[in-house]
């Protein structure tokens, strides 16, 4: 058994691909030397920013010797059939063996094909690897053809075991393997040879270099932590900064420094943003007020300084991207002050939301009637949330935003606040866009939660009116992620409606038939008015006009009525558009229904509710009340998984089948009423008493939509239901009792069907 050390040292690799090219590295060394017949113990890569490395313990010396038998044609078979077996094994006719077998003697041949030394298949594995590596992007450099991320220095291949280290020859491009590398860049760029991967990392970190990407991010967090609370500070989490200032540093410094006076009254956010979109900075908050009042920088060397000089050039660099923030909001304050937030959002009038749904601002108009229509349903002031909708995306036209994208929402909140606006419109304008994510906090506040309702509603109406729904991995709109935020707001805030009314009207908006209608009726006054005009002119004119001026007046009519055809011509064309719109609008709750019930599936699944549950409790016309239906999914899940649940459904599917059976054998249906007085057994009659008391039970929890008591209605069945099957012969040698028994199971499968559709069950 022997270890192998790769690394592939270069110029700076992004910090974006350091991972998942370390990842990369060992997939593709591990699966090329188990194909070829190594086995090993274990693989581990790292990533700095100047190097990939992979080291495996426990790689086996050489591959094993396999011994093939091949099965050839029989002796006496044509020349051409033994030629043909001879050219695929590469064997000559005298290296064949003779075997006998059913049909007569057939040649077989024995091919052995000796094993390989490791080091020779790793070369190859590796050399392969570096010539086809996933990089989402390389270069080349110089005159040759290898491409690679940045320009490759050095391959450092060697494989070590008791006896030492050998180097795994390799030349890729000129590129000579070897057994050196080089610490730091600046602190220790010197050469460096190593005899094993714990030598190597050993004299990395003397040199300068931290190979583990963890460890540095968790030197990184904990320096800056210590130096925060020193100071009554503290970090602002964020793992995915801390991530990538890990993959910029070899040997990392955390540095504090100071935010100018006159940028400390900046929404923290907005300081937040800037420091980590262009600089790379942690930002460093006071807790007692909020504010980001300092920053981390994390160096990649130490100097004699203690990082004085570092942080002043860093601190210069910052003022002027935080004087440009700083003038975005003072601009956008003067906007809102002038204007307000609805003349903020007056450009929106001008950018397209998309070419078949019109403007940013028609879409809010949407959003904003849809809201003042949901207020009710979630305790909302109706004309809060209309005011709040309207303003909610005005943002979006703001310098901040365009500078900050992932500011929107939040930014608008600022503003509103600044407008003056009341607290409840102002937070709608940043939480209606939640929730984003699994993870993401659903609003709680009445306005927040109408206005995010309708902003997702509007979203899922609008595609589906114009055929844009996902398919398959495709959802270029986000439509899944806004479906799933309607359910969580939705049983959030326990909000009971009628979703399919809701759909079909905003549909209905959408598709903008009055709008439509509006225009084409206003094309046929315009049109008629100038026919009216233009005969009277013609009129007039004619009776005193002759020769060539008749004959030109004559064709400016012809043209005048043409161009009054073709209005006419249109407007038909409208009303069929408007006709075809109300049909499509019709369509649409139905098709989104059935993608609420499947987004649904998946929220639940988290709950260990089956998605079999959910299609049995789904009522066939669903109207799209999702908390009556959640209620009732999860009440049938917590009686599925009772005793009586499991027992009762088998019982249920016994006389489900036998009906279905019977039925599909007489070529009747047994959906009269039983008759109780031919119960012929004590257990007969012992079921119908007890059919006739679930009744009214199951009726009265239905109409309170207490799931878990109609449940427990049907439990109580069942001590009846086992009795009646242990002492009761369905198919009667009587043909009135049997259709009567058949008839009673047939009352059971519709008494459990009032509750859920049994049959769509697993099992």
């Amino acid at each position: 058994m022997s270890d192998l050390l790769i690394e592939l040292f270069s110029e700076e690799i992004p910090a974006r691909m350091q991972a998942k090219a370390a990842d990369d590295l060992r997939r593709l060394m591990t699966d090329g030397m188990v194909e070829a017949g190594l086995t090993y113990a274990g693989a581990a890569a790292f990533a700095t920013p100047r190097r990939l490395t992979l080291a495996v313990e426990g790689l086996t010396t050489e591959s094993p010797t396999l011994r093939e038998e091949r099965k050839g044609p029989r002796t006496d078979a044509p020349e051409k059939a033994l030629a043909g077996f001879l050219r695929s094994t590469g064997l000559t006719k005298e290296q064949l063996e003779v075997r006998d077998d059913k049909k007569g003697q057939v040649y077989f041949a024995v091919v052995e094909k000796p094993g390989r030394a490791a080091a020779d298949i790793v070369a190859e594995v590796l050399e392969k690897a570096i010539r086809t590596f996933p990089w989402p992007k390389s270069m080349r450099w110089g005159t040759g053809t290898l491409r690679w991320v940045r320009p490759l220095h050095s391959i450092l291949a060697i494989l070590s075991d008791e006896e030492g280290a050998q180097v795994v020859p390799l030349d890729v491009d000129g590129i000579a393997s070897g057994d050196t590398t080089h610490g730091h860049r600046f602190m220790a760029p010197d050469v460096i040879k190593v005899t094993s991967f714990e030598d190597y990392a050993a004299k990395l970190k003397r040199a300068f270099v931290i190979l583990d990407p963890q460890e540095r991010a968790d030197l990184i967090h904990a320096e800056a932590t210590n130096m925060a609370f020193a100071q009554g500070l503290e970090i602002v989490e964020d793992k995915g900064l801390l991530a990538e200032v890990a993959g910029l540093v070899e040997w990392p410094v955390p540095l504090m420094g100071p935010i100018g006076e006159q940028f400390l009254e900046l929404p923290p956010e907005v300081l937040q943003t800037s420091m980590k979109e262009h600089q790379k900075f942690f930002s460093v908050r006071d807790p007692a007020t909020g504010k980001i009042v300092k920053y981390v920088t994390v160096a990649n060397r130490q100097t004699t300084d203690n990082g004085a000089t570092i942080l002043a050039g860093n601190s210069k660099v910052l003022t002027a991207r935080l004087s440009d923030a700083k003038f975005f909001w003072e601009n956008d304050l003067q906007t809102v002050r002038e204007r307000g937030l609805e003349g903020m959002a007056a450009p929106l009038a001008n950018v397209t939301f998309h070419n078949k749904l019109g403007s940013q601002a028609e879409r809010i108009e949407r959003i904003a009637a849809l809201a003042r229509e949901i207020a009710p349903l979630v305790g909302a002031d109706a004309d809060m949330a209309e005011q709040a909708a309207k303003i909610a995306k005005a943002d979006l036209s703001s310098e901040m935003v365009y500078e900050f994208p992932e500011l929107q929402g939040l930014m608008g909140r600022y503003y509103a606040e600044a407008a003056g606006l009341p607290q409840p419109v102002a937070n709608a304008a940043q939480l209606h866009y939640s929730p984003l994510g699994p993870s993401d906090d659903v609003p709680t506040e009445p306005v927040s939660v109408a206005v995010a309702l309708a902003d997702k509603l509007d979203t899922l109406t609008g595609f589906w009116a114009i055929d844009e729904k996902p398919t398959g991995s495709k959802d270029p709109y986000a439509l899944r992620r806004a479906a799933l935020g309607v359910i969580r707001l939705v049983l959030g805030s326990e909000v009971r409606t009628d979703l399919s009314e809701v759909l079909l009207t905003h549909g209905r908006e959408i598709l903008a038939i009055k709008s439509k209608l509006d225009s084409a009726y206003e094309a046929e006054v315009i049109a008629g008015a100038a026919q009216e005009k233009l005969l009277e002119a013609q009129t007039e004119v004619l009776a005193t006009a002759s020769g060539a001026n008749k004959e030109k007046l004559k064709q400016i009519a012809v043209n005048l009525s043409a161009q009054y055809n073709d209005a006419q011509q249109n407007h038909s064309l409208l009303l069929n558009k408007a006709n075809e719109a109300s049909q499509s609008a019709c369509c649409i709750p139905p098709l989104l229904l059935e993608f609420f019930a499947d987004r649904l599936k998946v929220h639940l699944r988290g709950e260990g509710i089956r998605h079999d549950v959910i299609d049995a409790a789904l009522p066939e016309n669903w109207d799209g009340d999702i908390v009556l239906l959640v209620n009732r999914v999860r009440a049938l899940q917590s009686f599925l998984d009772t005793e009586d649940g499991a027992n009762l459904l088998a019982a249920y599917t016994r006389a489900s089948n036998i009906v279905k059976a019977e039925e599909g054998k007489d070529g009747v249906e047994y959906s009269l009423d039983p008759n109780p007085d031919l119960a012929e057994n004590d257990s007969e009659k012992a079921l119908f008493a007890a059919l006739d008391a679930a009744d009214p039970q199951i009726d009265a929890a239905l109409k309170a939509e207490d799931f878990a008591a109609a449940m427990g209605a049907i439990a109580a069945l069942r001590s009846s239901l086992d009795t009646y099957f242990e002492a009761t012969l369905i198919n009667s040698e009587n043909q009135i009792i049997r259709r009567n028994r058949l008839c009673l199971l047939n009352r059971i499968r519709n008494l459990f069907a009032r509750i859920a559709d049994f049959a769509k069950l697993d099992g």
